[in-house]
Protein backbone atom coordinates (compact mmCIF):
# COMPACT_ATOMS: atom_id res chain seq x y z
CA UNK A 1 0.00 0.00 0.00
CA UNK A 2 1.70 3.28 -1.11
CA UNK A 3 1.89 6.35 1.25
CA UNK A 4 1.43 9.66 0.73
CA UNK A 5 4.66 12.00 0.70
CA UNK A 6 6.18 14.30 2.80
CA UNK A 7 4.03 18.01 3.36
CA UNK A 8 7.96 19.15 2.92
CA UNK A 9 6.96 22.85 3.52
CA UNK A 10 5.20 22.48 7.00
CA UNK A 11 8.03 19.19 7.98
CA UNK A 12 10.99 21.67 7.62
CA UNK A 13 8.70 24.63 9.32
CA UNK A 14 8.41 22.29 12.04
CA UNK A 15 11.75 20.96 12.51
CA UNK A 16 13.20 24.33 11.86
CA UNK A 17 10.80 25.81 15.10
CA UNK A 18 12.24 23.18 17.47
CA UNK A 19 15.72 23.33 16.82
CA UNK A 20 15.35 27.02 17.05
CA UNK A 21 13.26 27.55 20.14
CA UNK A 22 15.13 25.11 22.18
CA UNK A 23 18.55 26.40 21.05
CA UNK A 24 18.13 30.23 22.50
CA UNK A 25 16.49 27.82 25.63
CA UNK A 26 19.91 26.67 26.02
CA UNK A 27 21.66 29.65 25.53
CA UNK A 28 19.60 32.00 27.52
CA UNK A 29 18.27 30.15 30.09
CA UNK A 30 18.14 32.54 32.83
CA UNK A 31 16.20 35.01 30.69
CA UNK A 32 13.77 32.50 29.25
CA UNK A 33 12.77 31.41 33.00
CA UNK A 34 11.73 35.05 33.87
CA UNK A 35 9.99 36.10 30.46
CA UNK A 36 7.93 32.36 31.11
CA UNK A 37 7.35 33.28 34.74
CA UNK A 38 5.84 36.75 33.68
CA UNK A 39 3.34 35.32 30.86
CA UNK A 40 2.57 32.71 32.72
CA UNK A 41 1.28 35.06 35.16
CA UNK A 42 -0.56 37.36 33.26
CA UNK A 43 -2.01 34.45 30.77
CA UNK A 44 -3.28 33.18 34.46
CA UNK A 45 -4.79 36.39 35.16
CA UNK A 46 -6.70 37.14 31.60
CA UNK A 47 -7.68 33.57 30.28
CA UNK A 48 -7.75 31.50 33.49
CA UNK A 49 -11.82 31.42 33.81
CA UNK A 50 -11.61 30.08 29.93
CA UNK A 51 -10.12 27.46 30.69
CA UNK A 52 -12.32 26.83 32.90
CA UNK A 53 -15.44 27.19 30.65
CA UNK A 54 -13.37 24.83 28.11
CA UNK A 55 -13.11 21.84 30.38
CA UNK A 56 -16.89 22.19 31.73
CA UNK A 57 -18.33 22.83 28.60
CA UNK A 58 -16.49 19.71 27.15
CA UNK A 59 -17.86 17.77 29.26
CA UNK A 60 -21.29 18.72 28.96
CA UNK A 61 -21.11 18.55 24.89
CA UNK A 62 -19.88 15.39 25.01
CA UNK A 63 -22.86 13.88 27.40
CA UNK A 64 -25.16 15.30 25.03
CA UNK A 65 -23.53 13.89 22.02
CA UNK A 66 -23.20 10.21 23.38
CA UNK A 67 -27.08 10.50 24.23
CA UNK A 68 -28.11 12.59 21.30
CA UNK A 69 -29.03 10.15 17.83
CA UNK A 70 -25.47 10.86 16.69
CA UNK A 71 -23.95 8.67 19.57
CA UNK A 72 -25.22 5.83 17.61
CA UNK A 73 -23.32 6.43 14.36
CA UNK A 74 -20.62 3.91 13.88
CA UNK A 75 -17.04 4.74 13.42
CA UNK A 76 -16.49 2.72 10.04
CA UNK A 77 -18.61 0.08 8.07
CA UNK A 78 -21.71 -1.49 9.29
CA UNK A 79 -20.24 -4.49 8.87
CA UNK A 80 -17.04 -3.95 10.25
CA UNK A 81 -16.06 -4.79 13.73
CA UNK A 82 -13.91 -3.04 16.31
CA UNK A 83 -10.16 -2.99 14.98
CA UNK A 84 -8.68 -4.00 18.60
CA UNK A 85 -10.27 -5.47 21.38
CA UNK A 86 -11.97 -3.50 24.29
CA UNK A 87 -8.72 -4.32 26.64
CA UNK A 88 -6.49 -3.30 24.60
CA UNK A 89 -8.46 -0.34 22.99
CA UNK A 90 -8.54 1.32 27.04
CA UNK A 91 -4.54 0.42 27.13
CA UNK A 92 -3.91 2.41 24.16
CA UNK A 93 -6.35 5.65 25.17
CA UNK A 94 -5.45 5.35 28.33
CA UNK A 95 -1.54 5.12 27.99
CA UNK A 96 -1.18 7.68 25.23
CA UNK A 97 -3.69 10.50 27.55
CA UNK A 98 -1.90 9.95 30.65
CA UNK A 99 1.89 8.91 30.37
CA UNK A 100 4.60 8.53 33.28
CA UNK A 101 2.73 11.79 34.91
CA UNK A 102 -0.12 10.00 36.64
CA UNK A 103 2.83 8.00 38.37
CA UNK A 104 3.97 10.97 40.03
CA UNK A 105 1.15 13.32 40.53
CA UNK A 106 -0.56 10.07 41.66
CA UNK A 107 1.83 9.34 44.61
CA UNK A 108 2.22 12.97 45.27
CA UNK A 109 -0.64 15.49 44.51
CA UNK A 110 -1.77 15.40 48.25
CA UNK A 111 1.28 16.09 49.63
CA UNK A 112 1.11 19.33 47.87
CA UNK A 113 -2.81 19.94 49.39
CA UNK A 114 -1.69 18.79 52.90
CA UNK A 115 0.32 22.07 53.77
CA UNK A 116 -1.68 23.99 51.46
CA UNK A 117 -5.46 23.47 50.89
CA UNK A 118 -8.36 24.05 48.29
CA UNK A 119 -11.23 26.02 49.46
CA UNK A 120 -9.99 28.21 52.26
CA UNK A 121 -9.51 25.22 54.37
CA UNK A 122 -7.25 25.80 57.08
CA UNK A 123 -3.80 23.44 56.92
CA UNK A 124 -3.60 20.44 59.14
CA UNK A 125 -7.23 20.49 60.02
CA UNK A 126 -9.37 16.91 59.31
CA UNK A 127 -11.21 18.28 56.61
CA UNK A 128 -7.79 19.63 54.42
CA UNK A 129 -6.69 16.13 55.14
CA UNK A 130 -9.61 14.66 53.31
CA UNK A 131 -9.41 17.32 50.86
CA UNK A 132 -5.97 16.43 49.70
CA UNK A 133 -6.63 13.06 49.22
CA UNK A 134 -9.42 14.10 47.17
CA UNK A 135 -8.43 16.69 44.95
CA UNK A 136 -6.38 14.48 42.62
CA UNK A 137 -9.60 12.53 41.64
CA UNK A 138 -11.53 15.98 40.30
CA UNK A 139 -7.85 16.95 38.38
CA UNK A 140 -8.04 13.58 36.38
CA UNK A 141 -11.73 12.93 36.43
CA UNK A 142 -14.47 13.18 33.55
CA UNK A 143 -14.26 16.80 32.95
CA UNK A 144 -10.16 16.09 32.13
CA UNK A 145 -10.74 13.36 29.94
CA UNK A 146 -13.57 14.96 28.05
CA UNK A 147 -11.17 17.56 26.84
CA UNK A 148 -9.38 14.53 25.04
CA UNK A 149 -12.52 13.32 23.69
CA UNK A 150 -14.15 16.51 22.41
CA UNK A 151 -11.47 16.51 19.26
CA UNK A 152 -11.29 12.76 18.39
CA UNK A 153 -15.39 13.36 17.33
CA UNK A 154 -15.48 15.48 13.92
CA UNK A 155 -11.53 13.72 13.40
CA UNK A 156 -12.78 9.90 13.77
CA UNK A 157 -15.88 10.65 12.08
CA UNK A 158 -14.37 12.18 8.76
CA UNK A 159 -11.60 9.57 8.85
CA UNK A 160 -13.77 6.20 9.59
CA UNK A 161 -17.09 7.52 7.92
CA UNK A 162 -15.95 9.85 5.20
CA UNK A 163 -13.18 7.70 4.47
CA UNK A 164 -10.89 10.59 4.43
CA UNK A 165 -7.03 9.40 4.81
CA UNK A 166 -5.48 12.51 6.62
CA UNK A 167 -5.07 13.03 10.32
CA UNK A 168 -4.47 16.70 10.60
CA UNK A 169 -6.29 19.43 13.06
CA UNK A 170 -6.67 21.59 9.96
CA UNK A 171 -9.23 18.59 8.23
CA UNK A 172 -10.97 18.30 10.65
CA UNK A 173 -12.06 22.18 10.88
CA UNK A 174 -12.63 21.87 6.81
CA UNK A 175 -16.35 21.25 7.40
CA UNK A 176 -16.16 24.79 9.22
CA UNK A 177 -13.65 26.52 7.35
CA UNK A 178 -14.00 24.63 4.16
CA UNK A 179 -10.85 25.93 1.68
CA UNK A 180 -9.42 27.67 3.98
CA UNK A 181 -8.59 24.13 5.52
CA UNK A 182 -5.65 24.13 2.87
CA UNK A 183 -4.71 27.86 2.96
CA UNK A 184 -2.10 29.55 5.49
CA UNK A 185 -5.22 29.23 8.56
CA UNK A 186 -5.11 25.52 7.79
CA UNK A 187 -1.11 25.70 7.82
CA UNK A 188 -1.32 27.96 11.16
CA UNK A 189 -3.96 25.55 12.88
CA UNK A 190 -1.46 22.15 12.59
CA UNK A 191 1.51 24.32 13.28
CA UNK A 192 -0.21 25.58 16.59
CA UNK A 193 -1.02 21.85 17.25
CA UNK A 194 2.23 20.21 16.70
CA UNK A 195 4.06 23.20 18.97
CA UNK A 196 1.34 22.50 21.35
CA UNK A 197 2.16 19.10 21.20
CA UNK A 198 6.29 19.24 22.01
CA UNK A 199 5.41 22.00 25.07
CA UNK A 200 3.64 19.14 26.39
CA UNK A 201 6.25 16.58 25.70
CA UNK A 202 8.90 18.84 27.16
CA UNK A 203 6.69 19.42 30.18
CA UNK A 204 5.82 15.64 31.31
CA UNK A 205 9.23 14.20 30.28
CA UNK A 206 10.07 17.25 32.02
CA UNK A 207 8.31 16.04 35.16
CA UNK A 208 8.72 12.67 34.95
CA UNK A 209 12.65 12.30 34.00
CA UNK A 210 14.13 13.30 37.32
CA UNK A 211 11.51 11.05 39.39
CA UNK A 212 12.86 7.90 37.11
CA UNK A 213 16.47 9.39 38.13
CA UNK A 214 15.71 9.57 41.72
CA UNK A 215 14.91 5.85 41.53
CA UNK A 216 17.92 4.98 39.83
CA UNK A 217 19.47 6.78 42.52
CA UNK A 218 18.00 4.99 45.13
CA UNK A 219 18.47 1.72 43.47
CA UNK A 220 22.46 2.18 42.55
CA UNK A 221 23.62 4.83 44.85
CA UNK A 222 24.67 7.04 41.46
CA UNK A 223 24.25 10.42 42.82
CA UNK A 224 21.52 12.44 41.13
CA UNK A 225 22.71 14.90 37.89
CA UNK A 226 21.73 16.39 34.60
CA UNK A 227 24.04 13.95 33.21
CA UNK A 228 22.01 11.26 34.62
CA UNK A 229 18.60 12.69 33.34
CA UNK A 230 20.02 13.10 29.93
CA UNK A 231 21.00 9.50 29.91
CA UNK A 232 17.65 8.33 31.36
CA UNK A 233 15.93 10.63 28.62
CA UNK A 234 18.18 9.38 26.00
CA UNK A 235 17.19 5.21 26.91
CA UNK A 236 12.85 6.22 27.03
CA UNK A 237 13.82 8.15 23.80
CA UNK A 238 15.12 5.04 22.01
CA UNK A 239 12.70 2.72 23.77
CA UNK A 240 9.54 5.13 22.16
CA UNK A 241 11.82 5.50 19.20
CA UNK A 242 11.62 1.65 18.39
CA UNK A 243 8.09 1.29 19.69
CA UNK A 244 7.07 3.46 17.03
CA UNK A 245 9.20 2.52 14.09
CA UNK A 246 7.44 -0.40 14.41
CA UNK A 247 3.94 0.76 14.40
CA UNK A 248 0.46 0.95 15.79
CA UNK A 249 0.03 -2.81 16.03
CA UNK A 250 3.29 -4.45 16.56
CA UNK A 251 4.98 -1.42 18.90
CA UNK A 252 2.21 0.93 20.44
CA UNK A 253 -0.15 -1.68 21.26
CA UNK A 254 2.45 -4.27 22.68
CA UNK A 255 3.61 -1.65 24.83
CA UNK A 256 0.86 -0.19 25.85
CA UNK A 257 -0.41 -3.70 26.67
CA UNK A 258 2.74 -4.74 28.71
CA UNK A 259 1.96 -1.61 30.54
CA UNK A 260 -1.22 -2.18 32.14
CA UNK A 261 0.01 -5.62 32.95
CA UNK A 262 2.25 -4.03 34.99
CA UNK A 263 0.65 -1.37 36.33
CA UNK A 264 -2.00 -3.97 38.13
CA UNK A 265 0.84 -5.74 39.25
CA UNK A 266 1.77 -2.84 41.43
CA UNK A 267 -0.98 -1.53 42.33
CA UNK A 268 -2.31 -4.60 43.60
CA UNK A 269 0.68 -5.43 45.20
CA UNK A 270 0.55 -2.16 47.19
CA UNK A 271 -2.81 -3.05 47.95
CA UNK A 272 -2.84 -6.03 49.63
CA UNK A 273 0.82 -5.56 51.24
CA UNK A 274 -0.39 -1.85 52.42
CA UNK A 275 -3.13 -0.44 54.21
CA UNK A 276 -5.71 -1.94 52.98
CA UNK A 277 -8.43 -0.75 55.10
CA UNK A 278 -7.46 2.86 55.22
CA UNK A 279 -6.87 2.92 51.20
CA UNK A 280 -10.90 1.78 50.94
CA UNK A 281 -12.28 4.23 53.44
CA UNK A 282 -9.93 7.25 52.11
CA UNK A 283 -11.10 6.45 48.70
CA UNK A 284 -14.80 5.92 49.50
CA UNK A 285 -14.64 9.26 50.94
CA UNK A 286 -12.37 11.05 48.20
CA UNK A 287 -15.27 9.70 45.62
CA UNK A 288 -18.65 11.20 48.19
CA UNK A 289 -16.46 14.68 48.31
CA UNK A 290 -15.33 14.94 44.32
CA UNK A 291 -19.00 13.93 43.95
CA UNK A 292 -21.12 16.25 46.11
CA UNK A 293 -18.68 19.31 44.59
CA UNK A 294 -18.28 18.36 41.37
CA UNK A 295 -20.18 21.41 39.76
CA UNK A 296 -18.57 23.70 42.37
CA UNK A 297 -15.13 22.65 41.76
CA UNK A 298 -15.42 23.15 37.86
CA UNK A 299 -16.41 26.59 38.21
CA UNK A 300 -13.87 27.41 41.64
CA UNK A 301 -11.66 30.36 40.79
CA UNK A 302 -11.66 31.90 44.07
CA UNK A 303 -12.43 35.65 43.33
CA UNK A 304 -12.66 36.30 46.72
CA UNK A 305 -10.01 34.64 48.85
CA UNK A 306 -7.70 34.50 46.32
CA UNK A 307 -5.34 31.85 47.49
CA UNK A 308 -3.80 31.30 44.24
CA UNK A 309 -4.75 27.73 44.31
CA UNK A 310 -7.29 27.58 41.14
CA UNK A 311 -4.48 28.91 39.11
CA UNK A 312 -1.80 26.93 40.17
CA UNK A 313 -3.66 23.58 39.90
CA UNK A 314 -6.58 23.65 38.10
CA UNK A 315 -5.88 25.96 35.47
CA UNK A 316 -2.52 24.62 35.27
CA UNK A 317 -4.05 21.17 34.79
CA UNK A 318 -6.69 22.03 32.44
CA UNK A 319 -3.90 23.58 30.09
CA UNK A 320 -2.20 20.87 30.09
CA UNK A 321 -5.31 18.65 29.50
CA UNK A 322 -5.96 21.20 26.69
CA UNK A 323 -2.37 20.89 25.04
CA UNK A 324 -3.03 17.23 24.90
CA UNK A 325 -6.22 17.18 23.92
CA UNK A 326 -5.83 17.24 19.97
CA UNK A 327 -2.92 15.00 19.78
CA UNK A 328 -5.10 12.41 22.07
CA UNK A 329 -8.14 13.26 20.20
CA UNK A 330 -6.45 12.70 16.82
CA UNK A 331 -4.97 8.71 18.57
CA UNK A 332 -8.70 8.24 20.02
CA UNK A 333 -10.12 8.75 16.86
CA UNK A 334 -7.30 6.74 14.97
CA UNK A 335 -7.85 3.59 17.03
CA UNK A 336 -11.70 3.27 17.31
CA UNK A 337 -13.00 2.18 14.08
CA UNK A 338 -15.28 -0.16 14.44
CA UNK A 339 -16.97 1.46 17.57
CA UNK A 340 -19.98 3.84 18.14
CA UNK A 341 -19.44 7.39 18.87
CA UNK A 342 -21.07 6.84 21.91
CA UNK A 343 -19.37 3.93 22.58
CA UNK A 344 -15.99 5.99 21.94
CA UNK A 345 -16.87 8.99 24.20
CA UNK A 346 -18.04 6.76 27.35
CA UNK A 347 -15.40 4.55 26.82
CA UNK A 348 -13.32 7.79 27.47
CA UNK A 349 -14.49 9.76 30.05
CA UNK A 350 -15.36 6.52 32.40
CA UNK A 351 -12.02 4.50 31.55
CA UNK A 352 -9.98 7.35 31.63
CA UNK A 353 -10.84 8.75 34.86
CA UNK A 354 -11.01 4.85 36.71
CA UNK A 355 -7.51 4.10 35.33
CA UNK A 356 -6.24 7.67 36.98
CA UNK A 357 -8.23 7.53 40.27
CA UNK A 358 -6.85 3.73 40.70
CA UNK A 359 -3.00 5.38 41.39
CA UNK A 360 -4.64 8.52 43.90
CA UNK A 361 -6.99 5.50 45.33
CA UNK A 362 -3.70 3.37 45.98
CA UNK A 363 -0.17 5.21 46.03
CA UNK A 364 -1.53 8.73 46.82
CA UNK A 365 -3.48 6.95 49.99
CA UNK A 366 -0.32 4.66 50.43
CA UNK A 367 1.85 8.21 50.85
CA UNK A 368 -0.91 9.52 53.40
CA UNK A 369 -0.41 6.75 55.34
CA UNK A 370 2.85 6.87 56.04
CA UNK A 371 2.36 10.76 56.59
CA UNK A 372 -0.42 10.53 58.89
CA UNK A 373 1.11 7.56 60.42
CA UNK A 374 4.96 9.54 60.96
CA UNK A 375 6.37 6.97 59.47
CA UNK A 376 7.63 8.67 56.12
CA UNK A 377 7.85 12.68 56.86
CA UNK A 378 6.64 13.03 52.75
CA UNK A 379 5.87 16.87 53.77
CA UNK A 380 9.60 17.69 54.58
CA UNK A 381 10.94 16.30 51.30
CA UNK A 382 8.29 18.92 49.27
CA UNK A 383 9.32 21.98 51.88
CA UNK A 384 12.86 21.11 50.16
CA UNK A 385 11.95 20.75 47.03
CA UNK A 386 12.47 17.13 46.20
CA UNK A 387 9.37 15.66 45.22
CA UNK A 388 10.83 13.08 43.14
CA UNK A 389 12.77 11.96 46.35
CA UNK A 390 9.50 11.80 48.24
CA UNK A 391 8.22 9.25 45.54
CA UNK A 392 10.88 7.00 45.75
CA UNK A 393 10.98 7.36 49.26
CA UNK A 394 7.04 6.41 49.57
CA UNK A 395 7.83 3.12 47.20
CA UNK A 396 10.71 2.39 48.94
CA UNK A 397 8.96 1.57 52.09
CA UNK A 398 7.42 -1.27 50.66
CA UNK A 399 8.77 -4.56 51.23
CA UNK A 400 11.39 -5.57 49.04
CA UNK A 401 12.04 -1.83 48.90
CA UNK A 402 14.59 -1.50 46.26
CA UNK A 403 12.95 -4.23 43.48
CA UNK A 404 9.76 -2.22 44.02
CA UNK A 405 11.69 1.07 43.46
CA UNK A 406 13.17 -0.64 40.19
CA UNK A 407 10.00 -1.84 39.40
CA UNK A 408 8.42 1.11 39.63
CA UNK A 409 11.19 3.34 37.69
CA UNK A 410 10.80 0.43 34.60
CA UNK A 411 6.76 1.13 34.94
CA UNK A 412 7.36 5.01 34.12
CA UNK A 413 10.01 4.51 31.58
CA UNK A 414 7.48 2.37 29.89
CA UNK A 415 4.90 4.70 30.54
CA UNK A 416 7.02 8.00 28.91
CA UNK A 417 7.40 5.46 25.98
CA UNK A 418 3.69 4.33 25.52
CA UNK A 419 2.54 8.34 25.36
CA UNK A 420 5.52 8.91 23.41
CA UNK A 421 5.63 7.07 20.82
CA UNK A 422 2.10 7.66 20.18
CA UNK A 423 3.19 11.78 20.06
CA UNK A 424 5.71 10.85 17.55
CA UNK A 425 3.05 8.61 15.40
CA UNK A 426 0.60 11.56 15.49
CA UNK A 427 3.30 14.59 14.49
CA UNK A 428 4.39 12.03 11.67
CA UNK A 429 1.11 11.86 10.55
CA UNK A 430 0.33 15.41 10.84
CA UNK A 431 3.21 16.47 8.49
CA UNK A 432 2.77 14.07 5.61
CA UNK A 433 0.11 15.00 2.82
CA UNK A 434 -2.04 12.40 3.63
CA UNK A 435 -2.21 8.58 5.46
CA UNK A 436 -2.83 5.36 4.42
CA UNK A 437 -1.89 3.23 7.12
CA UNK A 438 0.65 3.92 8.96
CA UNK A 439 3.45 7.19 8.40
CA UNK A 440 6.48 6.65 7.07
CA UNK A 441 9.11 4.82 8.87
CA UNK A 442 11.68 7.22 9.08
CA UNK A 443 9.29 9.74 9.46
CA UNK A 444 8.15 8.23 12.82
CA UNK A 445 12.36 8.08 14.05
CA UNK A 446 13.08 11.31 13.16
CA UNK A 447 9.98 12.96 15.09
CA UNK A 448 10.77 9.93 18.01
CA UNK A 449 14.56 11.59 18.67
CA UNK A 450 12.72 15.54 18.18
CA UNK A 451 10.62 14.89 21.07
CA UNK A 452 13.66 14.36 23.38
CA UNK A 453 14.77 18.14 22.73
CA UNK A 454 11.75 20.08 24.76
CA UNK A 455 12.36 18.18 27.62
CA UNK A 456 15.90 18.57 27.51
CA UNK A 457 16.03 22.44 27.17
CA UNK A 458 13.85 22.12 30.19
CA UNK A 459 15.25 19.92 32.41
CA UNK A 460 18.45 22.16 31.52
CA UNK A 461 16.46 25.24 32.92
CA UNK A 462 14.98 22.93 36.06
CA UNK A 463 12.00 24.30 38.36
CA UNK A 464 8.44 22.86 38.45
CA UNK A 465 6.54 26.71 37.85
CA UNK A 466 8.60 27.01 34.42
CA UNK A 467 7.57 23.75 33.36
CA UNK A 468 3.45 24.31 34.40
CA UNK A 469 4.55 28.03 32.83
CA UNK A 470 5.17 25.72 29.54
CA UNK A 471 1.91 23.89 29.47
CA UNK A 472 0.02 27.04 30.31
CA UNK A 473 1.42 28.93 27.57
CA UNK A 474 1.08 26.75 24.73
CA UNK A 475 -2.70 25.48 26.01
CA UNK A 476 -3.93 29.33 24.54
CA UNK A 477 -4.01 28.03 20.57
CA UNK A 478 -5.68 25.17 21.94
CA UNK A 479 -8.30 26.35 23.31
CA UNK A 480 -9.42 27.83 19.81
CA UNK A 481 -8.92 24.82 17.90
CA UNK A 482 -11.48 22.82 20.80
CA UNK A 483 -14.02 25.75 19.89
CA UNK A 484 -13.11 25.32 15.90
CA UNK A 485 -13.52 21.06 16.32
CA UNK A 486 -16.65 21.41 18.20
CA UNK A 487 -18.47 23.95 15.77
CA UNK A 488 -17.34 21.08 12.41
CA UNK A 489 -18.79 18.69 14.38
CA UNK A 490 -22.27 19.94 14.48
CA UNK A 491 -21.33 21.17 11.25
CA UNK A 492 -20.82 17.44 10.58
CA UNK A 493 -23.99 16.28 11.79
CA UNK A 494 -26.14 18.71 9.76
CA UNK A 495 -25.59 16.62 6.69
CA UNK A 496 -25.35 13.46 8.18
Amino acid sequence: MKKAGIDWSFFLTMATLLFGICLVIFLFPEQIYLMFESIRTQINEAFGIVFLWIGMCSLLFLIWVAFSRYGQIKLGRPEEGPAFSNLSWVAMVFCAGIGSGIMYWGTIEWGYHYDAPPLGLAPNTPAAVEWSAAYGLFHHGPTAWAMYGLPALPIAYLYHVKQLPILKISEACRPLLKHHSDGLIGKIIDLFFVISLLGASGTSLGISVPMMSAGITKVTGIPSSFLLDLTILFICTVIFAISVYSGLEKGIKVLSNVNIVLVLFLLLFVFIIGPTVFIMEISTNSIGLIANNFFRLNTWIDPIGRSGFPEKWTIFYWAWWLVYAPFVGLFIAKVSKGRTIKQMILGTIIFGPLGCWLFFFILGSYGLHLQLSQLLDITAFLHRGEPHHAIISIIHTLPLGNLMVLLFTVLAIIFVATTYDTSSYIIAAVTQKSLDGDPIKWNRLFWAFSLALPPMALLFIGSLNTLQAVAIIVALPSCLIMILLSLSFLKLMENH
